[in-house]
C-alpha cells in the first residue's frame, strides 16, 4: 500500500508547522494504529493515549526523523513496542513477545496494515446498519452475549434476534465483499471471521 504521507512531506509539515496538513497525515494512521495497540494493552483509552504519543513526538521531533526510514514501519513499531513496554510495567511479560515484536518484517507489517484497515471499514459499516440491528449484533459479536440473552435482555423472541443477526451478517458481507479483497484476505484474520463468517 503506497503511503500518501512520505518522509519527506511530513517533514517538511512538521518543519514548517503546518498543523492542519499535521492533522490529516494523523488521521490516516490514527484508527489502525489504535486498534494494533489495543490487541497488547486491552484497554482502548492507553492505546489511545500510546498512539497521541507516537505522533506528539514526530510532531515536537522528539524524533529524528532523518534516522527513519520507512514512515509506516516506524509508527507500527512504535506503537507496537510502547504497547509491550506499557504491558510489561503492569505484569511479566514473556521474553518471546518482545522477540515477535523486534522481528516483524516489512511483509508482516503491510499485513497487519491492511488487517487492521479492512476492521476499520468493517466497523464503520456496523454503524451503518439500523439501530435495533447493529444494537443485537454488538450484543452478540462484542459482548459475546447468547440469542437467548439478548433475547430476555431486551424482551424480544430468540427468533428475532437470530433475523437480525442474519439480516446483519448479509448486510455486512455484502458491503465488505468488494472491499480489498475481503472474502480472501478475511480468511486470514480471526476478529474479521469472528465478526462475519461465525
Amino acid at each position: 500500500m503506497q503511503e500518501k504521507g512520505t518522509l519527506e512531506n511530513i517533514k517538511h509539515i512538521v518543519d514548517k508547522g503546518q498543523a492542519t496538513a499535521f492533522t490529516d497525515f494523523y488521521t490516516q494512521y490514527f484508527k489502525k494504529l489504535l486498534i494494533e495497540s489495543d490487541k497488547y494493552v486491552s484497554d482502548i483509552q492507553v492505546a489511545e493515549e500510546i498512539v497521541q504519543d507516537v505522533f506528539v513526538k514526530i510532531w515536537e521531533r522528539s524524533v529524528d526523523l532523518d534516522q527513519i526510514q520507512s514512515l509506516k514501519s516506524y509508527l507500527y513499531r512504535s506503537v507496537i513496542n510502547a504497547s509491550i513496554n506499557y504491558v510489561n510495567r503492569r505484569k511479566s511479560l514473556e521474553q518471546h513477545h518482545q522477540k515477535i515484536a523486534s522481528e516483524f518484517t516489512e511483509q508482516d507489517l503491510e499485513q497487519l496494515d491492511e488487517e487492521n484497515e479492512l476492521i476499520v471499514l468493517l466497523f464503520a459499516e456496523i454503524e451503518k446498519l439500523p439501530p435495533k440491528c447493529r444494537e443485537i449484533f454488538k450484543l452478540n459479536r462484542f459482548e459475546r452475549l447468547k440469542y437467548k440473552e439478548i433475547a430476555l435482555r431486551l424482551g424480544i423472541s430468540e427468533k428475532t434476534v437470530e433475523n437480525h443477526i442474519a439480516n446483519a451478517l448479509k448486510t455486512l458481507k455484502d458491503a465488505m465483499l468488494g472491499k480489498k479483497q475481503l472474502a480472501l484476505k478475511a480468511l486470514n484474520s480471526r476478529f474479521i471471521s469472528y465478526l462475519l463468517f461465525f
